[in-house]
């Protein structure tokens, strides 16, 4: 459990790097000091109490002087304790290091003051006819239904939605998300609204509620430089882009090897035409050599004729 006291500064808006338009909280955090730590084997319970905001100290009593000296730290406007937050000793400061870009918070505040302010504001109620002929009752609460008989209380009752004080209200905003924080300066930007108004003494803690969040938010201004976590996540992202093709390759070797051991059928039709071009090609040349063999005993014929009748020239 991380906890820190802020100041609320205001509101911007920043664009994130898909170009979209988002509302900022600017959050002021000076170091809280550690003034006292309390242990659940002597107090009953884990607690860190921390000072906020440096003053002097004619601007405190007598007693949160005394503390102060106590723990031999420089007084502080603001005194307050954090349950479930230890590992600090006395002197030790607690700044806006202890969160990162990217982690959800609850943001506790006291919301704005509006006084005393009539039902139609305070609870949205409607108002009245507003033509010439009404008379008075424009904004006007109406009945609260209690009337005089038996049948019905003779008081208000509580909870009554009526004109009253309307505002400073301890509030939470919980599952915000940070989109920045500068050591430098000791801001934090928040996405989002916070209650209370300009300088309004703020709570910043890490989230109970736990839930699947939307990756972190980056803005444009922002000059993010990518992890070694995320180096790495694109390295194995490669290795097993490779694997995968390399698997592919393997698998489209194997089906043409497969194709090519497997005999083809055929059908019958298919054999008996087959065979039919073999015989014809054997039987081409057969023809060819009873040519050539005709050929050759003409020659010889005529040549056995020609010596013939040179003998008988003689």
């Amino acid at each position: 459990m991380k906890k820190i006291l802020g100041q609320k500064i205001g509101m911007i808006s920043s664009f994130q790097k898909n170009g979209k338009l988002i509302p900022v909280t600017i959050i002021s955090a000076e170091p809280n000091v550690v003034i006292e730590v309390k242990e659940k084997a002597k107090h009953g319970y884990d607690a860190t109490k921390i000072g906020y905001l440096k003053v002097q100290e004619k601007s405190l009593n007598k007693s949160e002087i005394g503390i102060y000296k106590k723990a031999k730290v420089e007084p502080r406007k603001h005194m307050k304790e954090f349950r479930d937050v230890s590992g600090y000793q006395v002197g030790n400061e607690i700044n806006v290091s202890e969160f990162k870009v990217g982690d959800h918070v609850d943001v506790q505040a006291y919301t704005k003051g509006h006084g005393f302010t009539g039902a139609i504001k305070r609870w949205n109620f409607k108002i009245g006819p507003m033509s010439h002929g009404a008379g008075f009752p424009h904004r006007y609460q109406g009945s609260i239904s209690f009337g005089r008989g038996g049948s019905q209380g003779q008081r208000v009752m509580k909870g009554k939605k009526m004109s009253g004080h309307y505002g400073v209200e301890l509030v939470t905003i919980a599952n915000l998300e940070i989109v920045d924080v500068d050591l430098e300066k000791n801001l934090i930007l928040i996405k989002g609204s916070v209650p209370g108004p300009k300088n309004a003494l703020v709570l910043i803690s890490t989230t109970k509620k736990v839930k699947k969040f939307e990756p972190a938010i980056e803005l444009v201004n922002n000059s993010v430089k990518s992890t070694e976590s995320d180096k790495n996540v694109e390295v194995q992202e490669e290795v097993v882009n490779d694997v995968v093709v390399e698997e592919q390759v393997n698998n489209v070797e194997q089906v043409q090897e497969q194709v090519v051991e497997q005999p083809v059928e055929q059908s019958p039709e298919q054999v008996t035409e087959q065979t039919n071009q073999v015989e014809e090609v054997n039987v081409e040349p057969s023809k060819e050599e009873n040519n050539e063999e005709t050929t050759s005993n003409e020659t010889n014929n005529e040549s056995s004729t020609e010596e013939n009748k040179e003998e008988s020239n003689q």
